[in-house]
């Protein structure tokens, strides 16, 4: 796996099973989603709301390939006085989708889901995640493949491919009883699609002033491939592409999808 692989990159120019009420414990709900959306689209600037597109397919089914997306930038940001009466501010919780500087590399810009938060113990057993000793129902969670590798899908364990440094010293430093323990302002994170995610357990965990935001719509999604949307400069195969295909490969039941995250229950 390259690092590359799985990042998402600037726009081409510019548990078990928790029960439905549960759900209401995350402030921003349909209504409340699709009101900071407007607001956001109608007065948004790049301090508030940002754009990206998806060039790979870690976090398939939930993000495809060729999603392009709106962040929000204000979810995570400490409240003021004043606006944590106008907008829902909210912690970052297990389950939220999230969009973060690359901890081995700022210079890229990553997306995957929190399924650990400061504290909390992390393992695998032959695929299934287990936080806090509770071995989670994901419903957003693909497996796309039917082995089972040593590291990947029991974990933690001795590595059998080369890590980073960080995820050396997570190893060195974190395990303790067979599980990873998530330390203060850090977060472990992994891609929905577990098999081809290069993620937490390879590059370690996400500090806190690594997070950028939160994905709040795809605003426009085009099946093109990883190729054509991983360089920062739109290529002359891709306009080709676009002005050939525009309309039939453009995913239109996606169009102004709102993007929410699942809440893992796991104390």
């Amino acid at each position: 796996m390259s690092d590359e692989d799985f990042q998402i990159s600037p726009p081409l120019s510019v548990p078990e099973a928790v029960p439905p009420q549960h759900m209401l414990d995350y402030p921003r709900g349909t209504i409340a989603e699709w009101t900071i959306t407007i607001l956001l689209l109608l007065f948004g600037t790049t301090t508030l709301v940002q754009a990206f597109v998806i060039p790979t397919g870690s976090m398939e089914d939930t993000l495809l390939i060729g999603d392009h997306l709106l962040v929000d930038k204000l979810a995570y940001a400490p409240a003021g006085p004043i606006s944590k009466y106008l907008l829902p501010y909210q912690p970052i919780r297990r389950g939220d989708i999230i969009v973060f500087r690359y901890p081995v590399d700022i210079r890229q810009t990553f997306v995957k889901r929190v399924v650990g938060v400061p504290g909390d113990r992390i393992r695998l057993e032959n695929k299934v995640l287990i936080v806090n000793g509770h071995r989670l129902k994901e419903p957003y969670k693909y497996n796309k493949t039917d082995y089972m590798d040593s590291y990947r899908d029991n974990f933690p364990a001795d590595p059998n491919v080369h890590l980073s440094e960080p995820a050396d010293a997570m190893l060195r430093e974190t395990v303790k009883n067979g599980e990873v323990v998530v330390p203060p302002n850090c977060y472990f994170a992994m891609g929905d699609n577990r098999d081809s995610s290069l993620d937490s357990r390879y590059w370690g965990f996400v500090p806190r002033e690594n997070i950028i935001g939160k994905p709040l719509i795809i605003y426009w999604s085009y099946d093109a491939p990883t190729e054509h949307l991983a360089s920062p400069m739109m290529g002359i195969d891709h306009l080709k592409d676009l002005a050939l295909n525009f309309f039939r490969k453009t995913r239109w039941r996606r169009t102004f999808m709102l993007i929410h995250g699942y809440p893992i229950q796991a104390d």
